[in-house]
């Protein structure tokens, strides 16, 4: 993690473009320089297990994202980690909607694949088709919304166990839970799906 004061000077920032008006506008300026590099490695964590020859690449997954997220009328992000939550499921997102673009173009031709890290399983971890992996995220989340939740930020963007901890508003140990049920739970349902 960064370190404490550079932290909460974008924690304020964040929280800055609650306000509206010019202050806003120059914490959304400032907030894109400060956290670019980490948005980019969320990007490339989902992108990880694309094809070869994606038309989206990390730096335009990274600026639509950024885009959606501070475009809102009015942002409320309560921190860093918050934010890099936030941004990890709208990039996903954005990766399913092309997916489902270019399966509507291409029925089954160049479906995006994303990993499960941290596999239960020995040997190299498999990967699944980004649009069977949110369908079981969404299935996931009606069952058990907290593990979902875990295995967004924890799978796709790259959370470590205390920053998932800080976001959720729970110990650290049960993100270890949740993210060792919702690990073995997507492993089956992306193995053998149900009907």
């Amino acid at each position: 993690m960064s370190d404490r004061p550079e932290a909460e000077r974008t924690d304020h920032l964040l929280q800055s473009m609650r306000v509206g008006g010019e202050a806003a506008e120059q914490a959304r300026g400032i907030l894109f320089d400060r956290l670019y590099h980490d948005l980019r490695h969320v990007a490339r964590r989902l992108m990880r297990g694309e094809r070869r020859g994606h038309t989206l690449r990390p730096t335009a997954l990274v600026h639509e994202a950024y885009i959606r997220l501070v475009g809102q009328e009015t942002p409320a992000f309560e921190n860093r980690v918050h934010f890099l939550g936030v941004a990890a499921r709208a990039m996903r997102q954005i990766l399913v909607d092309h997916a489902r673009e270019r399966a509507a173009q291409k029925r089954g031709g160049g479906l995006e694949r994303v990993t499960l890290e941290e596999s239960l399983e020995v040997g190299p971890t498999p990967t699944y088709d980004i649009l069977d992996f949110d369908a079981a995220l969404r299935k996931l989340m009606s069952l058990d919304e907290r593990a979902a939740r875990v295995a967004e930020m924890r799978a796709l963007a790259g959370m470590s166990v205390e920053e998932v901890a800080q976001v959720l508003g729970v110990s650290e140990r049960t993100v270890d839970g949740d993210w060792a049920v919702a690990r073995l739970w997507l492993s089956r349902e992306l193995e053998h799906p149900s009907p």
